[in-house]
C-alpha cells in the first residue's frame, strides 16, 4: 500500500475511536491486533486480537473521557504512521484530570491496522488513576 493510503487508514482508525465506532474499528483492525499501552493506569497493558480490542474499547469507556484539542501530525514510512498529538481527559473513578503529549506509531499492513505501540505520560495518567485518602481532583498543573 502507499503511504498516503496507510496514513488515510490511521486517519478513519481514529475517527472511529472519537465515534467509538466499535465495528468501524473491527473494519479497519487486522484479526491479530496488537496496541501496547504503558504504564500503570487503568487501560495499561497488551492488547491482542479483536476480543482484546473490543474489551479495551469497553474499559476506556468506563473509565476515562479524553478530548483532542487540536489535530494530531502524521508521519509516516513504509508500512509506520506516527501520530504526534495532545489530549486532555478525565478519570472518571477519581475525577483527577490529565494532560498528555503522545506519540502513537501505528503499523498499517494490507490495508488494516496491525500494530499500536503508544508513547504516552505514563505517570500523568497513573497519578490521575491513583486513588487518594482526599478526593480533590488534582489541577492540570499538579500532574506534570
Amino acid at each position: 500500500m502507499s503511504i498516503e493510503k496507510n496514513v488515510q487508514i490511521v486517519k478513519n482508525f481514529l475517527a472511529a475511536l472519537g465515534r467509538r465506532d466499535k465495528q468501524g474499528l473491527l473494519a479497519l483492525s487486522a484479526e491479530d491486533i496488537e496496541w501496547i499501552i504503558p504504564g500503570e493506569w487503568p487501560l495499561a497493558g497488551t492488547h491482542r486480537g479483536h476480543a482484546g480490542l473490543e474489551n479495551l474499547l469497553q474499559k476506556a469507556n468506563e473509565t476515562v473521557e479524553t478530548t483532542f484539542p487540536e489535530p494530531p501530525e502524521f508521519i509516516a514510512q513504509e508500512d509506520r504512521v506516527l501520530v504526534v498529538g495532545f489530549a486532555t481527559g478525565r478519570i472518571k473513578a477519581t475525577n483527577r484530570t490529565f494532560e498528555d503529549h503522545f506519540v502513537f506509531a501505528i503499523t498499517v499492513r494490507n490495508g488494516k491496522v496491525t500494530n499500536i505501540r503508544e508513547y504516552i505520560d505514563t505517570l500523568a495518567l497513573a497519578r490521575a488513576s491513583e486513588m487518594a485518602a482526599s478526593s480533590r481532583p488534582l489541577p492540570i498543573t499538579e500532574i506534570r
